[in-house]
């Protein structure tokens, strides 16, 4: 693997930035040493974990404050990548979020973008820290 990446970004609670930080997860993507396939389907896959996350920060954690900023934390190291994402909301139990329903040939918008996060990612986990809420998403790169 290439040099360990251990990037730290504070963004406002915009959507403005999603098409950015969805550029960025992208960018860290092709810097990882892995087979190519590996790489251009991780590109697409950080690109929507890093979009998905934020925009749930920004429409639920942030949503009463939108002047906080929220932070993003991405590492890659030991053939790990985690996306970390801190928001300053009250939380939630990311165990009680219902799966969406497929059943009427629309996937609703409640649970998705989890949904999606969980799909993608080998782990996800939301916990209360400092005041705050830190969504970790890992994946394992071998």
């Amino acid at each position: 693997m290439k040099n360990d990446i251990d990037i730290d970004i504070s963004l406002p609670c915009h959507t403005g930035y999603l098409r950015m930080i969805g550029k960025i997860g992208e960018k860290v993507a092709h810097e990882i040493d892995c087979p190519e396939e590996v790489r251009e389907t991780l590109s697409s896959q950080l690109a929507v974990v890093l979009t998905e996350g934020l925009v749930n920060a920004i429409k639920h954690a942030n949503s009463t404050n939108p002047d906080k900023d929220i932070h993003v934390r991405i590492n890659v190291s030991n053939k790990v990548l985690v996306v970390r994402i801190y928001d300053n909301g009250v939380g939630f139990d990311l165990d009680a979020v219902p799966l969406p329903c497929f059943t009427s040939g629309e996937m609703e918008e409640k649970g998705r973008g989890i949904f999606i996060l969980k799909s993608l990612m080998d782990t996800v986990n939301y916990t209360r820290s400092d005041g705050g809420n830190i969504l970790e998403m890992r994946k394992k790169l071998a």
